[in-house]
């Protein structure tokens, strides 16, 4: 059976999950999806797409989808949702699940890495993080959660973009540009998203393309050796899905050592600037590029790379690299979410490609000086 594949849809309170939810429910698209949703949810589906108000686990719709709220953990409504697809007694083709406007999606997401049984049956695809324009400058403030929302996505929404000035949007797309790079952003109305910007959008592959916004490159401090990676925004090509090998480099470091104030920036209006392109705000949540055109050498990358998964995991959200490693003609790609890290040979380098090492890292007050100046002690 081929893998089912995955989405995890997180976001601010308030900022539309739902909404968005119910627009890809009712499209009609002909898929059959299976949504799961965190049951303590502040704002559950509406009655009126579902059949019936039942208490059962699993509730049929209307429009032929499956609907379920997490009454154990995520796991067991995975395995249960799998084991009824392969018998035949459930038709689905995709599940989203749909966390509450608190929750952290890095333990979601390392569910489909570490679980064996859940990797057999699911792909991970994407991370989808809705943020609403009007409140996302106090929210990113005061809420921890909901930097870490933005750093972990791979394509951010913003909604109700309709409610603040032209100047407010740019600024607000500045700073999340800066906490997260690689992921797209679309302003989007009321919901309306197609399908096509939702689903395989393939976030978690280990492809050879690293996706960074340019302008994001364009203003990097100087001192990081960075002139700029003309990458599109594009998904990658429509390759084998590859979830790698997952070296689970866990020894328990859940301690997250967290500033709870975070960012500490009281006035949102940082538009006097033009373009907001001083920012003013300093998140927690940020995130930085490491470029170079020497060769890596494998021995002292990886060990690096585990003591510093080691120490700094729980902080460390999103991570992936494209790498010129010595003694290969392949790429070599290797991405990460928290402790848990998956490399892989890529393609060869083309004959008149630069062989350039691109890594990009977001976390919460990750030591950017230690990580730069280690990575580059691990050049031949």
């Amino acid at each position: 059976m081929a893998l089912i594949p995955a989405t995890i849809l997180t976001g601010f309170l308030g900022a539309g999950k739902t909404t968005l939810l119910k627009r890809v429910l009712s499209e009609a698209h002909g898929q059959k999806i299976a949504i799961i949703e965190n049951e303590f949810g502040e704002e559950n589906i509406d009655n009126d797409i579902l059949v019936s108000d039942t208490n059962e686990q699993i509730i049929q719709m209307s429009n032929g989808c499956i609907c379920c709220t997490i009454r154990e953990d995520l796991r067991t409504t995975l395995q249960t949702l799998a084991a009824q697809k392969r018998k035949g007694e459930l038709d689905f083709e995709r599940v989203v699940i749909e966390t509450t406007g608190l929750a952290d999606p890095g333990p979601v997401a390392q569910t489909f890495f570490m679980d064996d049984e859940i990797a057999e049956s699911f792909l991970l695809d994407s991370i989808l993080t809705l943020v609403d324009a009007k409140h996302a400058a106090q929210q990113l403030n005061d809420r921890q959660e909901a930097r870490r929302q933005v750093g972990f996505a791979d394509q951010i929404f913003i909604s109700k973009s309709d409610l603040v000035s032209k100047s407010e949007l740019e600024a607000l797309q500045h700073r999340l540009a800066h906490m997260n790079p690689r992921a797209p952003q679309k302003v989007v109305h009321f919901g309306e998203v197609s399908l096509a910007e939702v689903f395989d959008l393939r976030g978690f592959n280990l492809n050879a393309k690293l996706d960074i916004d340019p302008d994001f490159l364009k203003d990097e401090e100087p001192h990081v050796h960075d002139e700029h990676c003309g990458h599109d925004h594009g998904h990658d090509d429509h390759g084998h899905p590859d979830q790698g090998h997952a070296h689970n480099h866990q020894h328990d470091h859940q301690h997250d050592h967290q500033h709870e104030n975070g960012a500490q920036c009281d006035h949102p209006s940082h538009q006097a600037e033009g373009h907001g392109h001083h920012h003013h705000f300093d998140d927690d949540v940020k995130s930085f590029v490491f470029k170079s055109d020497k060769a890596f050498d494998p021995a002292k990358l990886e060990d690096f790379l585990g003591a510093i998964v080691n120490v700094y995991g729980p902080r460390m959200l999103r991570y992936k690299g494209v790498l010129n490693m010595k003694g290969t003609e392949r790429k070599v790609i290797f991405q990460g979410v928290h402790q848990l890290m998956g490399s892989d040979l890529g393609p060869v380098w083309a004959e008149n490609e630069a062989k350039v090492s691109k890594m990009v890292f977001i976390g919460i007050d990750l030591p950017k000086d230690i990580l730069l100046q280690g990575l580059e002690q691990c050049l031949v």
